[in-house]
């Protein structure tokens, strides 16, 4: 099992965004500052301001969300999926690209995190 962490800027609206749109399902919650996530394998945590994740370095810098850092959710349907997400509003950082193993596309979590949805060749 994976265990991944995003920092995130509402822990609330990330639980709607990744149980409502893509399918995980809430494990645990503590309060506003952080919640764990689990789609198959993966388990997501994620890490409000509140959250000790969120605390700053000893150099000063401050944890915060975004980045081209992701994790790839495998897929069926990809292109019926993001036609879906669209109408939700979920926002997209590009079109789906075919590539040699399947297909793919970057989704943004509510807090600007990158997830990759990915559809294999094979499935």
């Amino acid at each position: 099992m994976a265990q991944i962490r995003y920092i995130v800027n509402d822990v609330d609206a990330s639980i709607e965004f990744y149980t409502k749109r893509l399918g995980f399902e809430l494990k645990q919650q503590f309060g506003p500052a952080m919640a764990i996530l689990q789609h198959g394998d993966i388990d997501l945590w994620v890490a409000g301001p509140q959250a000790s994740a969120s605390k700053p370095m000893p150099d000063g810098s401050q944890p915060s969300p975004g980045g081209w850092a992701r994790f790839v959710l495998s897929v069926t349907n990809l292109a019926e999926l993001v036609e879906r997400l669209r109408n939700e509003g979920v926002t997209f950082r590009n079109d789906i690209v075919v590539g040699p193993g399947g297909s793919q596309i970057l989704c943004v979590d509510p807090s600007g995190n990158v997830v990759e949805l990915f559809e294999s060749r094979s499935s």
